[in-house]
């Protein structure tokens, strides 16, 4: 097989992989029957939700330093040297963190109102949820390629970042803001 062909099939599996995740969530959150009494770590309702917005506000901060971190690692921030190893070690390490913040989030929002498409609000919430874990995917599959344009993990990242913070407007601040987000 020629070597432009030999990249483009990892390249599609991932692809296949990404939109399965989206596909996947996507028909559980739609064919599901939501559970509005689910409870996140003994809270429903309000309460619940209010546990979210915080969680999903200190994701939001852990997206702002991983493009912290990853703007170091590749000498783009004004005035800093260049970053030691350990600042890879941490943006690997808050990464994962980010992750582990983001599941009971998506686990109350999934079970307790499921994907719901009736207002411009929690229509685009409820596809952006279930895109956050394929732009997840892809960007563990981008960061383990090393056969990709370099221009991929940057990318990859930016789609991760905008992804949450899509979903941060559009739930966090809009119940922190006590249900007035403008535009939405």
């Amino acid at each position: 097989m020629p070597r432009s062909g030999r990249a483009v099939l990892p390249v599609l599996a991932g692809a296949v992989l990404v939109a399965a995740v989206f596909a996947g969530l996507y028909a559980f959150g739609r064919t599901h029957t939501p559970d509005y009494t689910a409870a996140l770590f003994g809270r429903r309702g309000d309460d619940a939700n209010g546990l979210k917005a915080r969680l999903g506000s200190a994701l939001m901060g852990l997206a702002v330093v991983q493009v912290l971190l990853a703007l170091w690692i590749y000498g783009r921030l004004p005035l800093v040297s260049a970053a030691p190893r350990q600042v890879a070690l941490a943006h690997r390490a808050v990464g994962y963190v980010a992750f582990l913040v983001s599941l009971p989030i998506a686990h109350h929002c999934i079970t307790a109102y499921g994907v719901q498409l009736g207002e411009t609000r929690t229509a685009l919430h409820s596809v952006t949820g279930c895109a956050l874990y394929g732009a997840f995917v892809a960007k563990v599959l981008v960061v383990r390629s090393r056969r990709l344009p370099a221009w991929a993990i940057p990318a990859a990242g930016g789609l991760l970042f905008v992804t949450i913070g899509v979903l941060w407007y559009s739930a966090a601040l809009w119940f922190l803001d006590g249900y007035r987000v403008p535009g939405l």
